[in-house]
């Protein structure tokens, strides 16, 4: 015998079916979000939600050529950095970023419109060796420009002569690897620079023992060219800057 369909069992199969599509409307709509959510696009309504933790950081921290950024132990040297004594230290002027995922540690520098280095500029550079009348220095930046990229940047050199205007028995007591020097321009073909002047010179040394910050010695007063370790005593000597330690961007 036939069943007979009558119009309360059609209501129902329709009611039963518009709700199942309601169903499967709103798991499509479910997925579709997720979807978007783990492609890190912006879902109207809802705040955009990144797939993965970031990987790269930036810590906002400002640094300067010869700033310690972290430790061997912690990160693996990466761009505009190099390693000295277990630590890492910044080669560049700008934003400090770090990888969480591989550990590398690297500075970004922060540009602008690209100058040209001149004659009688004053530049912000690292002793990176010393020969018998040659201190060779790369330079990081040009003062009161330091958040741009140099556009004629290359290695420069500051010879014997050029150091003070006393007599200079050696380099080796006016300049030390990894110091930081304030000097000026005066051959920019040559890429020759001078530190000669109250205010040029080294701004920022290490000891050759503990690699710590040295101190000025203050007992020899403004003139005074003796740097102090604070933590083992080391003293040695630099052809010092008037302004020993402070220095702007």
């Amino acid at each position: 015998m036939g069943t007979t369909t009558t119009a309360v069992d059609m209501e129902v199969q329709e009611d039963v079916s518009s709700e199942e599509g309601e169903m499967v409307e709103e798991v499509e709509k479910v997925e579709r979000v997720e979807k978007l959510e783990d492609e890190s696009i912006e879902v109207p309504g809802k705040p955009k939600i990144p797939a993965k933790p970031a990987e790269v950081q930036e810590t906002g921290e400002f640094v300067l050529p010869g700033d310690m950024i972290g430790t061997a132990e912690e990160f693996i040297s990466n761009n505009n950095t190099f390693k000295y004594g277990g630590n890492i230290y910044s080669s560049a002027t700008g934003q400090v970023r770090i990888n969480n995922k591989t550990r590398a540690i690297s500075v970004v520098p922060k540009t602008d419109i690209p100058p040209m280095i001149r004659n009688g500029d004053v530049v912000i550079g690292r002793v990176n060796d010393l020969r018998s009348s040659v201190a060779l220095v790369e330079i990081a930046m040009l003062e009161g420009k330091g958040e741009r990229e140099i556009v004629n940047l290359q290695p420069a050199a500051i010879h014997v002569s050029n150091v003070k205007d006393s007599y200079v028995k050696s380099l080796d007591y006016e300049f030390s690897p990894f110091d930081l020097v304030r000097a000026k321009v005066i051959d920019v073909k040559a890429m020759r620079l001078s530190t000669s002047g109250n205010n040029l010179g080294v701004i920022k040394a290490y000891c050759s023992k503990c690699n710590v910050d040295m101190e000025k010695q203050s007992n020899n007063g403004n003139k005074g060219s003796k740097l102090k370790c604070p933590v083992c005593g080391n003293i040695e000597s630099r052809k010092l800057a008037a302004n020993y330690g402070i220095f702007s961007t």
